[in-house]
């Protein structure tokens, strides 16, 4: 079952962000089919994946090393990629919005939960960014056909 939560917290971000402040969708796909339908949603966008944050096995391998027993996850990625159309829109707004540049979209199962796919992206402020968000929101639900 699909459904939308604004909660949680954002899983491999490089900052941190306050829990409402991103959007998570949860859905019974496996995490290897969520991962091939981002990859697919975000080239169908005309877009490109510059980076993936493999963050569930960089934290796993060092677990150990930080002292920890928890597992954190069974897995989980960070993809990063960017518009250059609409990442030139919404600077060109305001140069500032580079602190948004990349993109950055989650997927992540958590251990006892293979049922469980989490995916989703941290909020964008009011104004030009928004239009972000909603490319984002498409992704998305493009990724779990929602």
């Amino acid at each position: 079952m699909k459904h939308f939560l604004l909660a949680g917290a954002l899983l491999g971000a490089a900052s941190a962000v306050p829990a409402q402040d991103m959007v998570r969708y949860t859905t019974d796909q496996s995490f290897d089919d969520v991962v091939f339908g981002l990859e697919s949603a975000i080239v169908d966008a005309g877009l490109r994946v510059d980076d993936i944050s493999h963050v569930g096995d960089m934290l796993e391998r060092t677990r150990a090393d930080v002292g920890s027993d928890v597992v954190l996850f069974a897995h989980a990625k960070v993809f990063s990629f960017c518009s250059a159309t609409l990442s030139r829109k919404v600077m060109e707004a305001d140069p500032m919005n580079i602190v948004f540049c990349p993109y950055d979209i989650f997927v992540a199962e958590l251990p006892g939960a293979p049922d469980q796919t989490h995916i989703g992206y941290r909020q964008f402020p009011e104004g030009p960014m928004q239009e972000v968000q909603a490319l984002l929101d498409t992704i998305v639900k493009e990724a779990i056909a929602e």
